[in-house]
């Protein structure tokens, strides 16, 4: 489904951390990502259930990080998406001024921020994975990270360029039942909705070694945590992904 054409800025908001304790630390998978996958969805477009299947799949990858954004510009179409956000709308414009599209449309998978395929094509996603890491485009900088107790260790190693440290929130699974629109009567398993984002800090090409609070983590109770290395464009808009880890 193509979206309709209208302007919006991309946010990638910074948000306050506000809840005190962390319990049951937490080791990185860290090292081992050979890309990331940014499925923009919706639960009232007729098209997605299939993509919203592959995600599911690709979720259950260990070498692939796999993120499902809702957007709200279909819940006109007569059911509001559950899971929806401006700023999951925002992110998907913003991608479309990276990759100099006039348009967007779901299903979209953005892998590692450089290119995109329609999000149902598992075997589309796999081709591309493998062309970015052929031609140097794949996760390129190491990105480690630790969780303890105390906070959050976040090491970058070193590389080209400059990039934003974002901190992406999910949550692993939530099952809906859609009573209305184009998807209605079905229920519905989405995995690894991205619920909130926020940028943790800056690299410039240089090793940087970062540590958060555990408030980061306690402030979104029951939620995912990955870290990209994302480049930003002069405008904000969400470029090419260098490296990232999953906590």
């Amino acid at each position: 489904m193509i979206a309709p054409t209208f302007a919006l800025a991309i946010a990638l908001p910074v948000l306050a951390a506000t809840s005190s304790v962390l319990v049951n630390p937490v080791a990185a998978q860290a090292g081992d990502l050979k890309g990331v996958v940014e499925l923009f969805t919706s639960q009232g477009c007729s098209s997605c259930p299939p993509a919203d299947a592959e995600l599911a799949r690709l979720a259950d990858e260990d070498d692939v990080l796999a993120l499902s954004y809702h957007v709200n510009y279909w819940n006109y179409l007569g059911w509001s998406d559950t899971l929806s956000s401006t700023a999951s709308t925002d992110r998907q414009y913003g991608y479309a001024r990276s990759l100099r599209r006039k348009n967007v449309y779901t299903p979209q998978a953005v892998i590692n921020g450089a290119d995109h395929v329609n999000g149902a094509d598992g075997s589309a996603i796999s081709k591309v994975l493998k062309k970015l890491s052929a031609i140097g485009a794949g996760m390129t900088v190491d990105v480690k990270v630790d969780m303890t107790a105390d906070g959050i260790n976040i090491t970058v190693g070193p590389g080209e360029g400059k990039a934003d440290i974002v901190a992406i929130y999910y949550d692993e699974a939530n099952v809906v039942e859609i009573k209305r629109g184009e998807n209605s009567g079905k229920t519905m398993t989405y995995r690894h909705s991205v619920r909130d984002m926020e940028t943790v800090g800056m690299w410039d090409g240089e090793t940087v070694n970062l540590k958060l609070p555990a408030t980061v983590i306690s402030a979104h109770p029951g939620r995912k945590c990955a870290i990209l290395l994302q480049v930003v464009g002069p405008d904000g808009s969400p470029g090419r992904i260098l490296g990232a880890a999953r906590i």
